[in-house]
């Protein structure tokens, strides 16, 4: 591995292992997510000047008023995805930097990202190429639209709040499909599980969180 995903100092293996045992004591109990969230360098992600940063337990800015989530919520909504079986067919909505699409390029057979923002887009590709991520498609469009061509899904994954969950995006979940999805207001969002059944869908609430709101449209 090079040095600049390798890392040194702030960026390194033992500051890496503090943030898991971290999210070990914050309730994270899959392995494969602890693993894989331990030998991604996710300060490849972020700003130089916030690579000291990378392996905090926090959200960092990644330009565009949007950000890079902090990893236990990653680590959370990606282990509720993972809990329901093998994943082939993920679909992300919000690809952001690219960090949680690499963590799920590693968990999932094949990853399916959307991202509004075209330059945040540009940015992401650079960054998974680096890393090889050879499962994943990336497309500039607007997520609420979802990504009809690769549906239904397993799984599918949003890294922003909609007021209430689009029903495009259920509609291309898979039977036994899981969504993972931040909804509601800012200061009274939601994360819920979304299961399809054969007879419906069925609802859980998992925490409060907090996320941009989720937009429609693109941003050249």
């Amino acid at each position: 591995m090079n040095i600049e995903l390798q890392g040194i100092g702030m960026t390194s293996q033992r500051t890496r292992a503090r943030l898991i045992v971290r999210l070990s004591e914050m309730g994270i109990i899959s392995e494969d997510v602890l693993s894989v969230i331990m030998n991604t360098p996710r300060h490849i992600f972020v700003d130089e000047a916030l690579a000291s940063r990378a392996y905090e337990n926090t959200a960092l800015p990644i330009g565009y008023n949007q950000t890079i989530s902090q990893p236990y919520i990653v680590a959370r909504m990606v282990e509720v995805l993972l809990a329901g079986g093998h994943l082939k067919n993920v679909l992300e909505i919000g690809t952001g930097c690219g960090y949680q699409t690499a963590i799920l390029a590693q968990l999932a057979d094949h990853i399916y990202s959307i991202e509004r923002i075209d330059a945040l887009l540009k940015k992401a590709r650079q960054k998974l190429r680096l890393l090889k991520c050879k499962n994943v498609r990336v497309k500039y469009g607007d997520g609420n639209k979802g990504w009809s061509q690769y549906a239904p899904f397993d799984g599918i994954i949003v890294s922003a709040a909609p007021v209430g969950v689009p029903e495009t995006l259920l509609n291309q979940l898979a039977i036994n499909g899981r969504l993972v999805i931040p909804v509601g207001m800012v200061g009274q969002q939601q994360l819920l599980l979304i299961t399809r059944t054969e007879d419906g869908f069925d609802e859980e609430r998992l925490d409060m969180v907090s996320f941009v709101p989720m937009l429609e449209g693109i941003v050249g």
